[in-house]
């Protein structure tokens, strides 16, 4: 595996109001990895992956994805970092009003000037990558089930054929059998198609089943970092009860 850097997050310091969130936070992500973010309520996993991909500002430190500084590049430095991004927010985040084909082309419209012909066509492979059905893309989001909104948001997110991969609890909500399925996708983006992979997680399964290495979040900082036999050796109590599966609902929601 490269040791090429495509996130890296150095003394990140994050203040909401009076609550510090992150306190000199410093993770490396490196290219071709699945990573899992884990931590309990409060410790900022959800933000965190808000200002990696800019749309929050950190009170300090740096980002750099991809080697561009989010937040001190340039909006051209920007509008090129997002053609390499892939983004899926918890729970879909899908324009209601469109159809999944129309949620899916969202990104080429806006990223690219490639004909409409194209496009239908990219969306279609698109859609197919994603595990769901051809007939899928002409529904609206509220026809569709809680797994097959998940894969129409990962439709999307792969719309511009990214490098990185984010992804917030991508199988919160889900039954065990399409939880796993979503699972085997990850690792297949991940493995076949070499896209670097982090999501945000409270699923032990997912964590227990398919990631190359999980970084703990917790008292600002980071927790606990490596693979996961070693994650769960440290001595700390909710790390402990976090994979005796006592920690699970505790951790959802941060």
């Amino acid at each position: 595996m490269s040791a090429e850097a495509v996130i890296e997050v150095e003394g990140l310091r994050t203040r909401i109001g009076s609550q510090q969130i992150h306190d000199g936070l410093d993770l490396r992500v490196r290219r071709g990895e699945l990573v899992a973010l884990i931590g309990g309520s409060g410790t900022g996993k959800t933000v965190l992956l808000r200002e990696m991909i800019g749309l929050m500002r950190p009170s300090g430190g740096t980002v750099r994805l991809l080697g561009t500084d989010v937040w001190s590049a340039s909006e051209p430095q920007l509008r090129a970092l997002r053609r390499r991004v892939g983004v899926m927010f918890q729970d879909g985040a899908l324009f209601s009003s469109l159809d999944v084909a129309a949620n899916v082309a969202t990104p080429l419209r806006e990223h690219t000037d490639l004909p409409e012909d194209l496009i239908d066509d990219l969306v279609g492979l698109r859609i197919a990558l994603a595990g769901l059905p051809p007939d899928a893309a002409h529904k609206m989001p509220s026809m569709l089930s809680g797994g097959m909104k998940k894969r129409a948001a990962i439709a999307r997110a792969l719309a511009l054929e990214p490098e990185l991969l984010f992804l917030d609890e991508p199988t919160s909500g889900l039954d065990p059998v399409t939880a796993r399925s979503l699972d085997r996708l990850l690792r297949f983006l991940c493995d076949d198609l070499g896209i670097t992979v982090l999501l945000v997680t409270h699923d032990l399964d997912t964590v227990t089943g398919i990631v190359d290495r999980v970084i703990a979040l917790g008292k600002g900082r980071v927790l606990a970092d490596g693979t996961l036999d070693e994650v769960r050796a440290v001595d700390d109590p909710w790390i402990r009860d976090w994979f005796a599966g006592t920690g699970i609902r505790a951790a959802h929601g941060g």
